[in-house]
């Protein structure tokens, strides 16, 4: 995330975070060790944006650009487009894509000390490579992405994984602080894991859910509000000539002129994905294109080859991410009937967009057109059938159809107050001490980039906090006249008594 994503209300909407860019670089470092972040500082700071320190380094060398990412850079880099919403101008330059996806470790990594990847088990596995399988959704048979198991490989002995079980309820005592969970394994039985500290790291459905369930941390009524994602507008071109496309990750490069500035006071900001799987997400499996050739053209055999060849290796998608800020409307609550398998209650969402963010969108596909046509790239957008696309709106005669990114967020918000947030700056519940509930769900923006960086930084965080706490509280006193009759107050990371 960038600085000014921290606080959406100077620009008029949104909410504040209760901590700043400054206090979550360092988290955001430590998060980029443990996943292994390929990037290049240097192209992030100049053209992304990002305060990075002049000596920082990622640990990870970056990917290199795809054969569609070079045929862009060549023709859009300096030139300018114009946003019709925010009456202004930016200028296109593609520009790498941090990813969190091993390539060649870099040797000036932690002041030439290097990187080295951890495999499975703890070690070093130099070998752990992207190897372009195509395949990063829905598997990556190199591993070459980040895994928890290069996590979890590091536990000590006194860590027990409980699999096919699932937290049905969080206890608490008399006083509200959290004791444990109770459970339900797959066999059907109940049963009980108590705790000192309770974390809740189900992503920002299920916490939501699990806090309704337990009836727990509702004071500010904000559980399961505020649910943000990256609503995606999709629109898709065949180009002149071939561009090489499903070579790689699915992106590797993007436009970053629109994630900041002013223009966010009049529509939402977004950045811009370079698809290099063809029209995979806009349109589905190619299999479209050869029935629609078959059908449409009546080719068969040799031509009907050549024209799939011919149109695959010529598409090409962008993918606008939109931020959406923080809205009380949109909310995950417990379904009034249906149940699932363990006769739960499931989540019932509630979901829609506001005016900002469709304005972004006016902007976004005003700012396709035109490089569309720079690129003199031929139109294929269409957001037809309707049943295809459920969301989708009309704008000023114009249909506009999006897709959400699967980043939800903001349902247990984080913020100063308990009687307008879910969890303070730590992701601790005001209600229960003892309780955290980290993840996306603590945001109270979503920004422009994947939120997956930030959710590690503020676990880091969180974790480094939750160690201090119990230290803090089980730290031996020193016995004195004073300190024999008085009890300690731990007092966590920040002062509040725990």
């Amino acid at each position: 995330m960038l600085p000014e994503d921290f606080d959406t209300e100077a620009f008029g909407y949104g909410r504040r975070w209760p901590l700043t860019y400054d206090a979550l670089e360092p988290y955001y470092r430590a998060a980029e060790r443990e996943l292994g972040v390929a990037a290049d500082a240097a192209e992030q700071r100049e053209h992304a944006g990002l305060p990075l320190a002049d000596d920082y380094v990622f640990p990870m060398r970056p990917l290199p650009a795809s054969y569609l990412d070079r045929v862009l850079a060549e023709r859009l880099d300096g030139r300018r487009v114009k946003d019709p919403v925010a009456l202004s101008e930016a200028a296109l330059r593609v520009v790498g894509t941090p990813h969190a996806r091993n390539g060649i470790p870099n040797s000036a990594y932690e002041h030439g000390r290097g990187y080295v990847p951890r495999g499975a088990h703890g070690r070093p596995d130099p070998a752990n490579r992207c190897v372009g399988n195509a395949s990063c959704i829905p598997h990556c048979p190199s591993y070459a992405k980040y895994t928890p198991l290069k996590t979890q490989g590091r536990w000590s002995d006194s860590v027990r994984l409980r699999d096919r079980a699932v937290v049905s309820r969080v206890l608490v005592d008399g006083s509200g602080r959290a004791t444990g969970v109770e459970y339900l394994s797959h066999d059907g039985t109940v049963a009980v894991a108590h705790a000192d500290v309770v974390v809740l790291a189900a992503h920002a459905v299920e916490n939501a859910r699990l806090l309704l369930l337990s009836g727990l941390a509702n004071r500010s009524d904000q559980v399961g509000r505020n649910l943000m994602d990256h609503p995606v507008l999709l629109t898709w071109s065949l180009l002149p000539h071939a561009v090489g496309p499903y070579r790689g990750p699915g992106s590797t490069s993007g436009f970053e002129s629109f994630r900041a500035g002013p223009g966010r006071r009049v529509r939402a900001p977004f950045r811009i994905e370079i698809g290099n799987w063809g029209w995979a997400w806009s349109k589905g499996a190619v299999d479209g294109d050869v029935a629609q050739l078959i059908s449409e053209q009546g080719l068969l055999g040799a031509e009907l080859r050549r024209a799939v060849g011919d149109r695959i290796s010529r598409q090409f998608t962008l993918q606008f991410e939109m931020e959406q800020s923080a809205d009380p409307a949109n909310r995950v609550t417990l379904h009034p009937h249906a149940r699932d398998p363990l006769g739960l209650p499931r989540p019932l969402v509630t979901y829609d967009l506001d005016d900002h963010v469709k304005e972004g969108m006016v902007a976004a596909r005003a700012v396709s057109d035109q490089i569309f046509a720079l690129l003199g790239a031929e139109d294929h957008t269409d957001f037809t059938p309707p049943a295809a696309w459920p969301g989708r709106f009309d704008h000023d005669g114009r249909t506009y159809g999006y897709r959400g990114a699967g980043h939800a967020a903001g349902t247990h918000i984080m913020g100063d107050s308990p009687t307008a947030s879910v969890v303070d700056s730590w992701q601790r519940c005001w209600d229960h001490p003892g309780l955290y509930a980290v993840g996306c769900g603590s945001m109270p923006s979503v920004a422009t980039a994947n939120p997956t960086l930030t959710m590690a930084a503020l676990a880091l965080r969180s974790a480094e906090g939750i160690e201090a706490e119990l230290a803090a509280r089980d730290r031996p006193a020193p016995l004195t006249s004073h300190t024999a009759h008085t009890p300690r107050t731990p007092r966590p990371p920040g002062g509040a008594p725990a």
